[in-house]
């Protein structure tokens, strides 16, 4: 049976936060608030509760799970061949809703679908999610909904979707925007734009001038 709890409350969020941190450990799936939308959440380092995370979503390998982390300083030992341009947009978008695909250090030994060498990885601007991420660490974070259906903006939404598939909800009520995060490639020498969304080309081109934009 998932067990919920309402982070509004002092007390509910402090037993909420240690149970999710356990549950993750135990390699079971939970359900965070972040500024964008809420998203069901695995540690990242365990293959099978990644693969039973795209299983609750009905999602395939060939879509992999972001990864979220608690601080940039987290990135030095998940990335490889970060560029200057690739810091610039950390200092100046994270925490935040900016998404960027990097090359993943070949050592980390992780599944998190076909990534080919990549990883897309984010800071979140909740408190809520940096808590859980900072006590737990790297967690491989989805969009807590079904797949073809929207993507939640709060924790009803989630759990009538994923229901019992998720151990623990972290109910942090209504997230700001359904907006997605932003996507950016800095795996070249240039960062390319894939995805706009709550950050524009215009925003990101006044830190990187020569943010390229995918067609």
């Amino acid at each position: 049976m998932a067990r919920r709890y309402d982070c509004g409350d002092a007390t509910d969020r402090k037993t909420g936060l240690r149970e999710a941190a356990s549950a993750v450990r135990r390699g079971e799936l939970v359900v965070l608030p972040t500024d964008t939308v809420y998203g069901i959440g695995a540690d990242a380092f365990n293959a099978e509760a990644v693969g039973d995370l795209l299983e609750a979503k009905g999602r395939g390998r060939n879509m992999p799970t972001p990864v979220l982390v608690g601080s940039p300083n987290t990135l030095h030992g998940l990335v490889t061949d970060f560029s200057e341009m690739a810091w610039e947009l950390v200092d100046a978008f994270w925490p935040g809703a900016l998404t960027l695909i990097a090359r993943h250090q070949p050592s980390l030994t992780w599944d998190l679908g076909e990534t080919r060498g990549t990883v897309a990885i984010r800071m979140p601007l909740h408190p809520v999610a940096i808590e859980l991420l900072t006590d737990f660490g790297p967690m491989a974070v989805s969009s807590a909904n079904l797949t073809g259906h929207p993507s939640p903006q709060d924790c009803d939404a989630a759990q009538d979707m994923l229901g019992d598939s998720v151990s623990v909800y972290l109910d942090g009520g209504p997230t700001p925007a359904a907006v997605p995060s932003s996507i950016v490639d800095v795996t070249g020498k240039v960062p390319v734009l894939l995805r706009a969304g709550a950050l524009t080309a215009e925003q990101l081109r006044e830190v990187v001038p020569d943010l390229e934009v995918a067609n």
